[in-house]
């Protein structure tokens, strides 16, 4: 069974999207296929097919979800002593070598990844290369445009 790791906002955010999907949106399809089937005939009723539709969806993420949080390792990261080194969970400050440009990155989980907040996949080149390095250390990461040499500037727990 795979495991996937996980931080305890991502767990959480998992958890809400679950409660809302169970006590809110199923609720509702329900509703909505009743409604649909009272207006007549089901093979031509293009509401009641796109609510089943809708429901099929909602119940597959309902299950995604249950999964995922039944086979999660949550890892709260602030009750893990610092030492400096990038490790799962931690928030990464690095500088581009080449043009000193520094970048922030938190390491997530596959499903909290967002780059546009700044959470990179575990999975993700650069996560992968940060992983087990220390403050000070250089890392070389493969992108389409060729290598890119990143120093890390400081490792947080937060």
């Amino acid at each position: 069974m795979t495991k996937y790791p996980m931080t305890v906002r991502g767990a959480r955010a998992l958890e809400e999207e679950l409660a809302h999907l169970t006590k809110v949106v199923r609720p509702k399809l329900s509703q909505d296929i009743g409604t649909a089937r009272e207006l007549g005939d089901l093979k031509e009723n293009a509401e009641y097919h796109a609510a089943r539709e809708q429901q099929g969806m909602v119940e597959a993420r309902i299950r995604d979800i249950e999964g995922r949080l039944q086979n999660a390792v949550v890892i709260d990261v602030t009750g893990i002593a610092h030492t400096g080194k990038v490790i799962f969970g931690t928030t990464v400050e690095i500088a581009n070598v080449e043009t000193d440009e520094s970048v922030t990155y938190q390491i997530v989980g596959e499903d909290e990844a967002d780059i546009k907040l700044g959470k990179l996949s575990v999975g993700s080149p650069i996560a992968r290369a940060l992983v087990g390095k220390e403050e000070g250390d250089v890392v070389a990461v493969k992108t389409p445009s060729g290598i890119v040499e990143y120093e890390i500037v400081e490792v947080r727990h937060i």
